[in-house]
This record gives C-alpha cells, structure tokens and sequence, in this order.
C-alpha cells in the first residue's frame, strides 16, 4: 500500500524528486506538470556539460511522437533526418528492409541525444520547472515510509528535498539502485567479447540509410549526424586502444567492411574516436516503496539496436501514467505495475539487440559453423517478408508495449 503525503521543509519540497536531467527525467518532468504534479529535477553536471554530452541519436516513432505531444520536437522536425529503411551488407551483398511498407508508415528519426536535451532543457524552464544543476545527490532516505527525502549537495552546501516519490533516472553509476535494498533485484549481464570503435568526422555521408555490415574482418556501421557530420563504427578488441587506430587506418578499414560493388565511402576529418565495450545489463524489478528507476539506472542494452534513450522514455511513459493516475485517484494498482509494464518491453529489446548484435559482429572464424549459421539468417531476411517485418517493427519501436 502507497501512502503518499505531501511534505515541506525549507525551500526544497515537492511531490516528486526527480535524480538527473537526461532524456528520462526531462521527459518525466514535463508529462508532471502537464498534469498538474510538481517536481523538481537534481542533476550532477552543469548544464552545458548536460547538453554537450554526445550519445546516439536513433529515435524511435514513439520517441519522436511524444516529444511532438509535449511541444519540445520543434527543431527535431525541422533538424531531424527521417529514415524510412535500413541497408544491411553481408560480405558486400546488401539488402534493404523497408519501413514504410512493413510497419505501416512507422520509421525512425536521426537526431541527436545531446539536441533532445537541450530541447527538453529549454521546455522544462520555460514551463517554470525547477532544475538544480551541478547538484549531487548523496542519499535517499524514506523510501520504506510515509515520508521521502533526497540529500544533496550544491555549491558546496548540504540541501535536502522532500518528496512524495523519487524517481531515479540518474544513470547506470547513480545513487538509485544503490539505494535499492539487498535482494530487491536480480541483475542480468553480458559481456561481448568486442567493443565499437566509433568516430565523428566532418563529412557528408556516404549514404541516405544506415549500413549494418557484416564482414569477415569485423563489424561496421554507417551512420550519421547531420547531413554533414558522418557517425562511423568499427568493431574491434576490447583491448584495444584509440592510439592503434589512425584516422589512414580507420577509414581504411571502414572501406574495406562497408564496401560493395558500385559504391564508395567518402573520408573526411574525424574529430572524435571513442572505444566503448557491449554489454547488457538489467535488473528485474525497478522499484521499492517510494522509489522507482528508468532508463539507463535499470538496464543497458548494446547499441546495436539503437534502444537505449527509447527505452527511458518508454519507462517514463509508464510511471507518468501511473504517478497521474495515482493522484487523480489514490489508487496503487498502476504504480505496483509498473516494473511489469516496463519489463515486457525491456526483455524485447534485450532480445532485439542481442539478435542485432550477434548477426553482424564477427564472432568465428570466416566459413565456419557459426559463421555459415550467421549468412543463413542473413539470407532469410531477404527472402522472406515476415523476417523482414519482425525486424523492423523492432527497429522502429513496437508501438503497444
């Protein structure tokens, strides 16, 4: 039973606590006031390290439509490069599956995570929501009783906020699911025995549609930014190092892994390389008594499938409805739920990236059992239609779960 009452102390209350200012707590706060549920927002970082901070930029139909909803997708509809299919290579021999025709005018959006926050970051102040930047939270307390409360510390004072409920949207290293007790939770991992090499260069892409290429050298990806930044992947050890990968090399090797009879990749300036390692994580239950998580506190996915700020957002719709629902009410069933609810989609994109990720990485040796296995499911999504639309009602985000 939720017993939830609204507490001040000094000049920090609300109904909600809100920890970190990404896409789920953003999100969250707007689809509150909306509603008429005040909240306040705790992010670490400072507001221009928030809004620089690079990270894929995929979104989904649902994303893009619920930042229409809320009024904060001006400039993605104007900025964002609308994709309506992607182009997967095996060995060169490409194939294309169609959005459009097989999800019924679903597809997906390229628009970069760090332009998302800086609209929502606009949204939320011009909605008069309160954001504490540079404010590090340092405990929850009362998640087990009538009464929340959030410690923080800004400017180099010690703050506390209460709160009816805590949202935790603070991260994978976050204070949140620490908070979480002992044995509330099970956690999942995988770790991928390869990491991506990834880059930003100054160059039109080579291609109006992402590549997924599988090659007997290693993965590749083309994708991009804008229609003048490219956003480039290479598979490689996870033990390597940026400083074995000059731009000569990477492109190179992209050439190589992307190539296929008729086309070309052009090269141009890289001014960004990154290493990052696949892996997934979750837990399998996202809340205790007044506390809940979202987003990346919860689970990790590769990013293969282009699902992580999507399934933050997909977590906030849930505990937004159920947070409104509740206070329209006083009803707890759709709070309880909410783990469930999450969950269903959680363990699908778990899947789909997985699936993604084990189809275009290299992972034996060129002609062997697993590798023939891999260019048999290849094949099968250019032969047959369902495989095809499997694929991309995952790729462009399931619309009811």
């Amino acid at each position: 039973m939720f017993l939830f009452v609204n507490t001040y102390i000094m000049h920090h209350h609300s109904r909600i606590g809100i920890i970190g200012a990404g896409p789920a707590g953003l999100t969250l706060a707007l689809l509150l006031q909306r509603s008429g549920i005040p909240c306040v927002i705790l992010e670490n970082r400072s507001r221009d390290y928030v809004e620089s901070r690079v990270r894929a930029g995929l979104l989904e139909q649902n994303t893009v439509d619920l930042l229409q909803e809320l009024g904060a997708g001006a400039r993605l509809a104007a900025e964002g490069l609308e994709h309506h299919g992607v182009i997967f290579s095996f060995n060169g021999n490409r194939i294309r599956v169609p959005f459009d025709e097989l999800t019924g005018g679903r597809r997906i959006t390229i628009y970069g995570q760090q332009e998302v926050v800086k609209d929502l970051i606009a949204t939320v102040l011009s909605r008069g929501i309160d954001i504490h930047f540079e404010a590090e939270a340092t405990a929850i307390e009362g998640i087990d009783s009538t009464q929340s409360a959030i410690h923080f510390t800004q400017n180099g004072a010690a703050h506390t906020l209460r709160c009816d409920v805590v949202a935790g949207c603070d991260g994978f290293h976050g204070i949140s699911r620490k908070t979480m007790p002992p044995g509330s939770y099970r956690e999942f991992r995988h770790e991928y025995p390869f990491s991506w090499l990834g880059i930003l260069a100054n160059i039109a892409p080579s291609s109006d549609e992402l590549i997924y290429a599988y090659h007997e050298r290693g993965f590749a990806l083309h994708s991009l930014r804008s229609p003048s930044v490219s956003r480039l992947y290479l598979q490689v050890d996870n033990e390597d190092k940026i400083d074995a990968w000059p731009d000569e090399r990477i492109w190179e090797e992209l050439s190589i892994r992307l190539g296929t009879e008729g086309w070309s990749l052009q090269s141009g300036p890289i001014f960004e390389k990154t290493i990052t390692p696949m892996r997934s994580f979750m837990i399998d239950n996202m809340q205790h008594g007044r506390l809940f998580l979202a987003g990346d506190a919860a689970h990790i996915v590769p990013p293969t499938g282009g699902k992580g700020l999507n399934l933050a957002v997909a977590d906030i719709r849930w505990l937004a409805q159920a947070l409104i629902h509740f206070y329209d009410t006083q009803q707890n069933d759709l709070l309880e739920q909410y783990s469930t609810n999450c969950l269903r989609r959680i363990w699908r994109a778990q899947d789909f990236s997985n699936f993604m990720t084990r189809l275009f990485h290299k992972q034996a040796e060129h002609g062997s059992y697993e590798n023939l296995l891999q260019k048999a499911k290849f094949d099968y999504i250019g032969s047959s239609q369902a495989q095809a639309t499997t694929i991309a009602e995952n790729y462009v985000g399931l619309k009811d779960i």
